[in-house]
């Protein structure tokens, strides 16, 4: 089987807008453009060891030097500075004194949980097995019936001031820091070091002001931290235990993440707290973000990674990933609102999934197809434990809604139905119950918010004669506006009125143009502000043209005058072209580099060129943009089936959405290829004749995010070889060609 088998439906990045261009054609075409691009992350393949899924047999290619990724804040850390903070402690001590509902509610479920009882008996073990490994018995449960114990004592003293709770929480943590020497198992020790490494860390957080607790004792806890738990979870992210990286559910990941955050603060580490908050924004596995909410469906409701899996996990995905936001939170790193809010939309994506709309019905949610180096090919929203319940609504519903003032009306559902939100123990006595410390309606829920925000985060995709906007809601608005105009900052035209659930719009009829949008929202105090404006380009545009006549020197000017220089690498040189002068690429280790983000806020596209092709090497490279082997697009001139083929992907090799041609590329000649993508259709040209064409493409341009890896001649994959061969007249357009243009650029 072709390591470039298609499959379709990809997990994808809803953008939003920026200004006009010049060279503009009178046609209609679909383009969308971006205010603000988070990075993505570039998937590096490694070698599968026996027993697990193979991976592809080749290796990334190493990245160019890019702009560094902003380091997380380096003042001092707060303490306590985890899930909870002083001012958290204070707000739940006031409202449980006041007897304030749900305040009191959650702290009665604290109080009838027996974890928190002073008989509770704690048994630290020199050794805890989670999975079989063929000789030791798993013994996990203690460990993680002892952590919740620690917390919910911790939690009783912190709140009541009662220190017999303290007392009690400090033997518990003497106690395995004195004790525990080893985690083991099979791979599943991976999820033990995660999970029970970021609630107990949580937990010791909380005694650190304690009196009680000896400065000693905290340090052999803190050392238990960082030499039994850390290493593991430092080596999982690293090395996903030798798979391809997309073979492990993003739970694996984040519970990983958690820990490693979670560690960092409690040891003061600022390189570990980092190193947490990096692989959140670029981690290759599917615990970063941009992996976890997969595919961004119009209204911002983001498919989670595992739907397709079962809700159990997928719930569960939220439970993790609320935790990492509010511990970053706390140590002044925004993680909530990174890239337009993309957990929000994970989960209220979840949320609505597992609600019931009526009677015995889900709530409908969209879905795409998720599939993976193990060939899951998930088809549909598994309803395997559909309904899940887990304590994380609160958190995510008191941040967003009565922090920020956004809407956020399923998470707030399930928050509402399932409140006062238990602990370990409350919700079945395996481990899935005790996957997340809990709580969440005692220790999150915040005082309502006076007015809500403006309508935020607004993103226009122009398609043929169409825009599809989509924004985050304000939290008290009964109905939203939205108002376009052809002008940037207006005058505008309300084109909708009334708009409730979704928060989307397609405004369609649209001759082609530039067109600038803005909504405002309906609430009991008045009209709000306007969001921020999105713009929406539906005429196809020259975006980059290089003509390669320059003839000397190692640069090539973009006549397009949108700036996007061609740089020549490696011993690129000129040579008579197709048209005045070419660029020569020696099939070693010559190409061109273009700029980065060069297609970030392109969604329809055109792609053309001319090409001499010298040798008919398997998997060379006409073009491919991108951040490694987990998000590209490509034109190979020749694949394994012998004739070219284009390819797009944000989930590696697995993940490819691809156009084959039905004919070989020429040899020893000059032939002149294009690709298409307009809306689902693409199109590949060869000489001006449609060879290829896919009518199920998710994907465009944009939906890989940030992109440095821009090329013409050279692969993300360092084993495929570089173009042997001229390049002329290499043109990007916004907007999809129709196939009378293409045929006119010969």
């Amino acid at each position: 089987m072709s390591r470039r088998n298609f499959i379709s439906s990809l997990g994808v990045l809803l953008l939003a807008g920026c200004g006009d261009g010049g060279n503009t054609l009178a046609t209609s075409g679909g383009v969308s453009s971006v205010t603000t691009v988070m990075p993505r992350p570039a998937t590096t393949a490694v070698t599968a060891t026996p027993g697990v899924p193979a991976t592809s047999s080749q290796t990334p290619a190493t990245p160019t030097p890019a702009e560094a990724t902003p380091a997380a804040v380096s003042k001092a850390f707060v303490h306590p500075g985890l899930l909870h903070t002083q001012a958290d402690f204070d707000r739940m001590s006031q409202k449980v004194k006041a007897k304030a509902s749900p305040w009191i509610d959650g702290w009665n479920v604290l109080l009838a949980n027996g974890h928190s009882h002073l008989n509770y008996g704690p048994r630290p073990q020199a050794a805890v097995y989670r999975g079989w490994d063929g000789v030791h018995a798993e013994n996990y449960p203690i460990l993680f019936k002892d952590i919740a114990a620690a917390y919910a004592c911790a939690l009783r003293w912190k709140i009541s001031g009662d220190t017999a709770y303290a007392d009690k929480a400090v033997t518990i943590l003497n106690g395995w820091s004195s004790t525990l020497k080893i985690l083991g198992g099979n791979s599943n020790v991976d999820l033990a070091a995660g999970l029970y490494g970021y609630e107990f860390a949580n937990a010791a957080e909380i005694m650190r002001s304690y009196s009680g607790w000896a400065a000693a004792d905290l340090a052999r806890f803190q050392n238990m931290m960082r030499t039994v738990f850390y290493p593991i979870n430092h080596d999982f992210l690293n090395r996903h235990n030798n798979t391809e990286v997309t073979h492990y559910w993003a739970n694996w990941d984040l519970c990983n993440m958690a820990s490693i955050m979670a560690i960092g603060v409690l040891c003061d580490d600022r390189a570990m707290f980092n190193e947490a908050v990096d692989y959140f924004k670029h981690g290759a596995g599917n615990g970063a973000v941009s992996q976890a909410v997969y595919y961004m469906h119009p209204g911002y409701l983001g498919q989670w990674q595992e739907t397709g899996r079962d809700q159990g996990h997928n719930t569960l995905g939220i439970a993790l990933m609320g935790p990492i936001c509010e511990m970053a939170w706390n140590q002044g790193v925004d993680l909530y609102g990174y890239d337009n809010n993309r957990f929000l939309a994970g989960a209220e994506y979840v949320a609505k999934a597992n609600l019931i709309e009526s009677g015995n019905t889900f709530y409908t949610v969209p879905y795409v197809t998720y599939n993976n180096i193990d060939r899951v090919n998930q088809t549909a929203l598994s309803t395997a434990a559909r309904g899940n319940v887990r304590p994380a609504w609160s958190l995510v519903y008191n941040h967003y809604v009565n922090r920020k003032g956004l809407a956020a009306p399923y998470s707030r559902k399930f928050a509402e139905l399932i409140q006062p939100e238990g602990g370990g123990g409350n919700y079945g006595p395996n481990s899935g119950g005790y996957d997340q410390l809990g709580y969440g309606t005692l220790t999150c829920t915040r005082d309502p918010i006076a007015s809500g925000a403006a309508p935020s985060g607004l993103t226009a995709i122009a398609g043929p004669g169409q825009v599809i906007l989509s924004w985050w809601g304000s939290a008290y608005a009964s109905g939203y506006d939205v108002k376009r105009g052809t002008t940037a900052g207006g005058p505008y035209t309300t084109v909708a009125t009334g708009i409730t659930d979704l928060l989307t719009y397609i405004d369609s009829g649209l001759a082609a143009g530039t067109y600038y949008y803005v909504v405002t929202a309906v609430t009991p105090s008045g009209l709000t502000a306007a969001s921020n404006e999105a713009t929406a380009i539906t005429a196809v545009q020259l975006h980059t043209y290089l003509a390669f006549d320059d003839g000397s020197g190692t640069t090539a000017v973009d006549a397009s005058g949108q700036g996007h220089t061609g740089t020549l690498t490696n011993g690129a040189a000129w040579e008579i072209g197709k048209q005045g002068s070419a660029v020569s690429l020696n099939g070693s280790n010559a190409y061109v580099s273009l700029p980065a983000d060069i297609v970030a806020d392109v969604s329809d596209i055109t792609i053309a060129a001319w090409v001499y092709w010298n040798a008919s090497q398997k998997w060379a490279r006409v073009f491919d943009f991108g951040t490694g082997t987990g998000h590209y697009m490509m034109l190979t001139a020749r694949s394994n089936s012998g004739f070219p083929r284009f390819a797009m992907t944000v989930n590696g090799i697995s993940g490819e959405q691809g156009i084959d041609s039905n004919t070989a590329m020429p040899i020893g000649q000059w032939a002149h290829v294009a690709i298409t993508l307009s809306g689902n259709v693409g199109t590949l040209y060869v000489n001006g004749n449609a060879v290829g064409a896919n009518t199920a493409m998710v994907l465009a341009p944009f939906r890989m995010g940030s992109t440095s890896q821009n090329w013409l001649g050279r692969s993300q994959y360092a084993s495929d070889p570089c173009f042997n061969g001229l390049i002329d007249e290499f043109r990007i357009y916004r907007g999809a060609l129709s196939a009378a243009q293409i045929a006119a650029l010969m």
